[in-house]
């Protein structure tokens, strides 16, 4: 869409606003908005001025002043606004040198496009993200010097079962059995309806809609695959629709990887695929159909795939679900059926076009643009330097004697561990000026300052059940 034709379009929908967003460094949807009238074809050159000093992880209040410029391409008319809105997403700029931000999020998943063409290896990556959601009726939380707690409710808990609800129908999905019931059990059918053709209605593509597998409205809803830097916008739309939805119904849904405790996590699990002139790359006669080239990039998934947890899996939360023994996708090994395994091989379907790999360890807190980016680094990594994958894993892992457990390695067991392989392990990531040293430094040192030691620092409510008496 050229910036002609989205004046077109926002007369034709009678737009009176034009919202303007953006993705934070942390992986947070930002806006503005301004009258249409202050939208024209040189607005996709100039911008619109911002402080950059009040954006989580940016600059410095000595040079705050930054440029956001609208993308024409990605002109969509929101949802859920009451006004009649045009919501175009930017890219960052220096307002003086007119350089692209290297901490803008969108800018690396643009240069990582970018650096795949400049390899030769393919022209497109397809990225297909499986992201998991909680729908709650209720979250009540507080972490305060003297009083720290959460409390979730939900319709569909099994801690409900007992409760007084005028009547209590029961049909409350039990622990770890949420994964496919109808109706009258599964309770949020019409609601997740709504989300899937509202993401329809912006023109995002959904593949299905379903229960997963937890209590309280554990769910999933999955769009088709498409090109990194799309659906890393997809994404940001995605989760901003799923809440909005929700909203507006007296629900709440959070992308947290580990919300509740005994019951099984929210994980994105990613599949990839590189093309290169309409002919995939990863169709072949080895193992599960794939070619060389595909186990050669999972070869380079495996070798870095405790740097890849520190955008993949960015949240002290996220290695709640990342727990060794507890069916997570920890073991940093591929098969072509088992799910215990890090990388999976998708076996739906035979044809070439269906071949791609599935990166299982990821969860929806992450920052897409950055995730994306990063898997696909990874990647090529493995195309470019051969990386043997060595043997698939088709047993399964749990059933494996302790000698044998041994010898398979494990994703990251925290946050501070994923940020301490992405330190040393981050010459990957910048190939091709796409991650940069200034943003691999920011990203642990923002991660260590306000999250890790924000975690560390405070007492855990759980120690008080286990230690007050001491």
């Amino acid at each position: 869409m050229t910036p002609k034709q989205v004046l077109d379009m926002a007369k034709e929908n009678r737009a009176r606003v034009v919202d303007i967003r953006f993705m934070d460094f942390p992986g947070i949807w930002q806006h503005f908005s301004v009258p249409v009238s202050e939208l024209e074809e040189s607005s996709f050159e100039d911008g619109y001025g911002f402080d950059g000093s009040s954006i989580r992880g940016w600059q410095p209040i000595d040079a705050s002043d930054m440029l956001v410029i609208p993308d024409p391409t990605t002109a969509v008319i929101d949802p859920f606004y009451e006004v009649p809105t045009l919501v175009l997403i930017g890219n960052i700029v220096d307002p003086i040198t007119r350089e692209s931000y290297s901490r803008d999020p969108r800018n690396i998943a643009k240069k990582a496009e970018a650096y795949l063409k400049s390899t030769g290896i393919g022209d497109t990556v397809y990225i297909g993200p499986e992201a998991e959601f909680f729908i709650f009726d209720s979250i009540r939380f507080e972490s305060s010097r003297n009083i720290s707690f959460y409390e979730i409710d939900s319709v569909e808990g099994i801690w409900n079962s007992g409760r007084e609800e005028d009547p209590n129908l029961g049909y409350k999905p039990r622990h770890k059995e949420g994964y496919f019931p109808v109706p009258p059990m599964d309770k949020f059918q019409d609601l997740r309806t709504e989300m899937m053709l509202t993401l329809e209605k912006i023109g995002i593509d959904v593949e299905c809609q379903h229960h997963e597998v937890a209590t309280a409205g554990q769910a999933e809803i999955d769009m088709r695959f498409k090109p990194l830097l799309e659906m890393g916008d997809q994404l940001v739309w995605f989760k901003y629709i799923l809440k909005n939805v929700a909203n507006r119904h007296g629900h709440t849904v959070t992308f947290m990887p580990k919300p509740i405790f005994e019951d099984n996590g929210t994980g994105m699990h990613t599949h990839i695929s590189i093309w290169k002139d309409g002919n995939p790359l990863f169709a072949g006669d080895k193992y599960a159909g794939v070619s060389q080239e595909a186990l050669y990039a999972i070869g380079g998934i495996l070798k870095h795939c405790k740097a890849l947890c520190a955008f993949t899996n960015p949240t002290t939360n996220s290695y709640k679900r990342l727990v060794p023994g507890f069916e997570a996708p920890v073991n940093l090994a591929y098969s072509s059926r088992n799910r215990s395994a890090a990388v999976r091989i998708p076996m739906y379907s035979m044809s070439p076009k269906a071949k791609r790999i599935e990166f299982r360890t990821p969860d929806p807190s992450c920052n897409g643009y950055l995730a994306f980016s990063a898997i696909m680094m990874a990647v090529l990594d493995g195309i470019e330097n051969k990386i043997d994958p060595g043997d698939p894993l088709d047993k399964n892992i749990y059933d494996l004697p302790p000698e044998e457990l041994a010898e398979v390695d494990s994703a990251p067991r925290s946050l501070e561990e994923a940020l301490f392989a992405l330190e040393n392990d981050s010459d990957f990531l910048l190939k091709g000026d796409v991650f940069t040293e200034d943003v691999i430094e920011k990203w642990i040192e923002y991660k260590v300052e306000n999250e890790i030691n924000a975690v560390n620092l405070r007492p855990h409510p759980h120690e008080f059940f286990l230690y007050y008496d001491i």
